[in-house]
């Protein structure tokens, strides 16, 4: 039985079955994602979503979807499901009798007599989708037609009919070529079997993507179908579809499906499904190895990809290689100490004051991941210097250290810590001044760097910074304790310790050189364990406060407004297990596994086989945002490892 269980009879009712989305990606940047009935809810869902270097590399629908038809004795039936104006036309989704997502995402229909079964997979390192079709059961001829909507826009935008749009198209060997607009790469869609192409070139008017709607934005798009497909089909075979950019030998696409097929892991249980997710966010291009923080709209985030990267990779297989391909990756990207947010070269944003924080935290992990002494330090240590430099020396506007050791950050108009919406111009939870976590990642790199700098036998960096450890544990206490509530302080700025219950008091008493005593630990984490704490995170603001949001939703300032305003974030379960068990030892061990069990359930809800970038505050904590989250997946991988080191 497999492990990834549905309900049959709920697949069905389009409120439970729009609700669970699929994603499979190339591991290049690419991607396919739709509902689990194959109905676009999302603008960015689509069957072969790729990367286009003309155009910045950002991401771009080609395939938006594949509708199927079975025809015996004259009669048709459509598998296709749309959401048109007050209608879903056609209605394919009541043929379905059975769903799997192991190790592929597999649809089984039934239509009369005729049960035909798809498998939908993405090649590895390849800008190719596959579709095997098996016909399992059928008493009478049988044909089956495929008719593809083109979208050729950007994942961001929407497609809309119009005159510049090339209609033509080329024949290829069992099939056709389709470009539709300068720029852009052809569409090759191709068949494992001889088959005719019929051509009726038109345009789909108003299909609508309800996501996007609830989300606020424009949700009716234009796709242009060049025409349909279609192949006799018997009792027992299979036949494959392929669309690419480059066109291939038809040949061989069925030993290929096999083969790729071979390859994928099984998702057999709790672990493996997410182990199968961490794989899908790293991405090979080149000679760079980076980290999608998330899908299907998130691109490379710079602190994203270092708090993510030790479970994505660490933990998940012990996968050296890559993490140190992603640490060379982004080091290659150092500017006066800082590490670009987002974008690349020109278009790079390095607004991120926790990001350079973030990777001596990551470096830590993979020193303890890799072992051999002196390995860090030589392929590390200079970048680490020149960050720990461009701090203390303010280089940067608006960032600095104090003479108290501790940093000092505020942009007018920006957010510079991972709580970073912005309204209207205007930053949600600002945290200017002395942020919590900024301060403790600083600690807890200055005392990594010296007890590096000490292996290495490095004096004149000793000489330089041996004394700062204990002016910033010193300063840290005296800034951000406050005894009467027995909590650290989330921001201090010129008006004082802004006393708002949040968690990024946490990472004092999780990181592996902490300024805070057991005793204020201990504290620390009751407050955390009875105002944040739920069953899928931690909350981002104590619901005492008023300005507490319970549920994310509605359109983008309401969604910004509640961003890191209560509602809860997976990753950051990661550091509270982590202070916990370092506090507690084996004695939290239950608690910690129980913890990790609450996402369990979220396999077979929202992105399959994932976990989602944020829930609601309230209970019963529903999933939103982005469906598969790089740092939700990579802190509960990462905690599991480290409940596995505590039970040994």
């Amino acid at each position: 039985m497999s492990y990834l269980n549905f309900n049959k009879e709920e697949l069905v009712n389009l409120e439970y079955s729009l609700k669970r989305e699929v994603l499979s990606t190339n591991r290049a940047g690419g991607y396919s994602s739709t509902t689990v009935v194959c109905c676009n809810t999302r603008k960015y869902h689509g069957l072969l979503v790729l990367p286009i270097s003309e155009f910045g590399g950002e991401n771009h629908v080609l395939l938006s979807s594949l509708d199927e038809t079975v025809v015996q004795h004259g009669q048709s039936f459509n598998l296709g499901i749309h959401k048109y104006p007050g209608v879903y036309e056609p209605r394919g989704h009541k043929y379905i009798v059975d769903l799997a997502y192991d190790p592929l995402f597999t649809l089984t229909y039934r239509v009369g007599g005729v049960v035909l079964k798809k498998e939908i997979l993405m090649v590895h390192n390849e800008a190719q989708l596959m579709v095997r079709y098996t016909l399992e059961d059928a008493h009478s001829e049988t044909f089956l037609r495929l008719k593809p909507f083109l979208a050729y826009r950007n994942v961001h935008a929407l497609s809309k009919a119009n005159m510049m749009a090339n209609t033509k198209f080329d024949h290829v060997e069992n099939g056709i070529r389709s470009k539709l607009y300068v720029g852009f790469p052809a569409l090759n869609m191709q068949l494992s079997k001889e088959n005719e192409f019929i051509p009726v070139p038109d345009w789909y008017y108003n299909i609508e993507y309800l996501e996007e709607k609830n989300r606020g934005y424009d949700y009716k798009e234009d796709l242009f179908v060049p025409g349909y497909f279609e192949v006799p089909i018997k009792k027992g075979e299979s036949i494959i579809f392929s669309a690419s950019t480059e066109e291939v030998k038809t040949s061989t696409l069925k030993r290929k499906f096999q083969q790729m097929e071979n390859k994928r892991e099984r998702r057999d249980d709790f672990e493996s499904c997410l182990t199968y997710s961490a794989s899908q966010f790293i991405v090979h291009e080149g000679k760079d190895t980076e980290v999608v923080a998330g899908y299907p709209w998130f691109g490379r985030w710079g602190r994203d990809t270092f708090i993510a990267l030790p479970g994505l990779t660490l933990a998940a297989g012990a996968n050296l290689k890559d993490c140190k391909e992603v640490l060379d990756t982004m080091a290659r990207q150092l500017h006066n100490g800082l590490f670009p947010n987002i974008g690349k070269g020109d278009k790079a944003a390095y607004n991120s004051i926790d990001a350079p924080m973030w990777f001596f935290w990551a470096v830590q992990e993979y020193d303890k991941a890799q072992g051999e002494p002196g390995v860090v330090w030589k392929n590390y240590g200079g970048k680490m210097k020149s960050i720990l430099t461009a701090f203390r020396e303010g280089v940067n506007p608006g960032l600095r250290m104090d003479p108290s050791g501790l940093i000092w950050a505020r942009q007018p108009g920006k957010a510079l810590t991972w709580m970073d919406a912005v309204v209207r111009g205007v930053p949600v939870t600002p945290r200017a001044g002395y942020a919590v976590e900024i301060n403790a990642l600083w600690y807890n790199a200055v005392c990594y760097m010296l007890k590096l700098a000490g292996e290495a036998k490095d004096q004149s960096f000793i000489k330089e910074w041996q004394d700062m450890p204990e002016l910033i544990r010193k300063s840290f206490v005296e800034t951000f304790w406050n005894e009467e509530y027995g909590y650290l302080a989330d921001y201090v700025d010129d008006e004082g310790q802004n006393l708002d219950v949040r968690p990024n008091q946490v990472f004092a008493c999780s990181l592996m050189y902490s300024p805070l005593t057991d005793d204020m630990k201990e504290r620390v984490l009751r407050v955390v364990t009875k105002e944040l704490l739920t069953q899928k995170g931690l909350r981002t603001l104590s619901p005492k406060n008023p300005k507490y949001h319970g549920h994310y939703e509605g359109n983008q300032d309401e969604r910004d407004n509640a961003y890191h305003q209560g509602t809860v974030w997976p990753w950051l379960i990661g550091a509270y297990i982590e202070a916990n068990l370092q506090l507690y030892g084996k004695q939290f061990l239950p608690e910690a596994k129980e913890l990790l069990e609450g996402f369990e359930e979220d396999m077979t809800v929202y992105g399959l086989c994932s976990v989602a970038e944020v829930y609601d505050g309230d209970p019963p904590h529903h999933p939103n945002g982005s469906i598969s989250q790089a740092w939700s997946v990579g802190e509960i991988l990462r905690s599991m490892e480290l409940i596995r080191k505590y039970e040994n």
